[in-house]
């Protein structure tokens, strides 16, 4: 259960993923038949036969499929996306912490690219990329108005070719390119040091598969450098989603065993699943990293009379 994809509206990602490769006067809907709406399937073909003769310029036919897809899958609410098979082998290669690309985390502001920061050592790093540029164009394509998953398309590639990018630098008031050299980028989704005397910060990137591994990690260090740490501020802005047994796994760390972390629901009664932070809710294979945690701190989790995030404090040192 924990290795498949759930469309969940609070982790921001929706997966939907597979190819459609015919169409049929009915389809198998697990055993049983569920016919199709033949009249509205004639007008879509009627469409894209207009199209396929009589736009200005020749189309990309499964381009043109591909797309009508994604638009209704897109249109059922703002986290439901269509993945078709190199979207989704491009998303896996995101989970899993391993990208060829040039390395930069961002956002989207005023329709542009917004870089939040370079990613240390990095393509983009190395080019003089900064925090706060926006990217105004991928090679000779204006980026204003495209999805920033597309964006991200446009950037990414095979290692070893080359992208320009557009940089409009506010500080400076000034706008130029910049060529960058893809490859392989190795991202760590976890960051984290002591404030203040008692305080810690963590900011999680993104929900990968190693997340809760590295969180932890990140964690224990903090607790090492101040075994005092009686605070922790978790820094989830920008994250764009990820895996959702992560996320449940990052939740089981500040929130009591067995709570709920969430439900999902839908037509088929398989749709319907609560998940918990316990381990047999994310827990692939191996130790659990979320107990190991609890050993480190001496298995402090006391109840935060204030209540707050998950009703108690995360167990460092209280």
């Amino acid at each position: 259960m924990s290795q498949k994809l759930k469309i969940a509206g609070w982790i921001s990602v929706g997966a939907l993923a597979g190819a459609l490769t015919t169409v049929s006067l009915q389809t198998v809907a697990r055993g049983s038949l569920a016919p199709l709406p033949l009249e509205e399937l004639q007008q879509l073909a009627a469409v894209f036969g207009m199209i396929k003769t009589d736009y200005v310029e020749p189309v990309d036919e499964k381009k043109l499929i591909t797309d009508a897809i994604s638009g209704m899958v897109a249109s059922l609410d703002p986290h439901s996306q269509y993945f078709d098979k190199k979207t989704y082998k491009e998303f896996r290669e995101g989970t899993a912490g391993r990208f060829v690309g040039v390395g930069i985390e961002i956002t989207q502001e005023d329709g542009l690219v917004k870089v939040v920061s370079p990613i240390e050592g990095s393509p983009a790093d190395r080019g003089g990329i900064k925090s706060g540029d926006l990217i105004t164009k991928v090679d000779d394509a204006a980026v204003r108005g495209i999805s920033l998953n597309e964006a991200v398309k446009r950037m990414r590639g095979e290692p070893r070719t080359r992208v320009v990018l557009t940089i409009f630098r506010k500080s400076e008031n000034r706008t130029f390119p910049v060529t960058i050299i893809r490859e392989e980028i190795k991202v760590v989704s976890v960051k984290g040091k002591p404030i203040e005397p008692g305080y810690g910060w963590v900011r999680l990137t993104q929900f990968q598969e190693r997340t809760v591994e590295d969180l932890t990690k990140k964690l224990e260090e903090i607790y090492n450098q101040d075994p005092q740490l009686k605070g922790l501020v978790l820094d989830l802005r920008n994250d764009p989603g990820g895996l959702l047994d992560a996320a449940v796994a990052v939740s089981a760390i500040f929130l009591p065993e067995d709570v709920t972390v969430l439900s999902t629901n839908g037509q088929l009664e398989e749709s319907k699943f609560i998940y918990k932070a316990s381990p047999q809710f994310y827990l692939r294979r191996g130790a659990d990293p979320v107990r190991r945690l609890s050993e480190v701190t001496k298995g402090v989790y006391k109840k935060n009379p204030h209540g707050g995030f998950g009703q108690r404090r995360i167990g460092l040192g209280q």
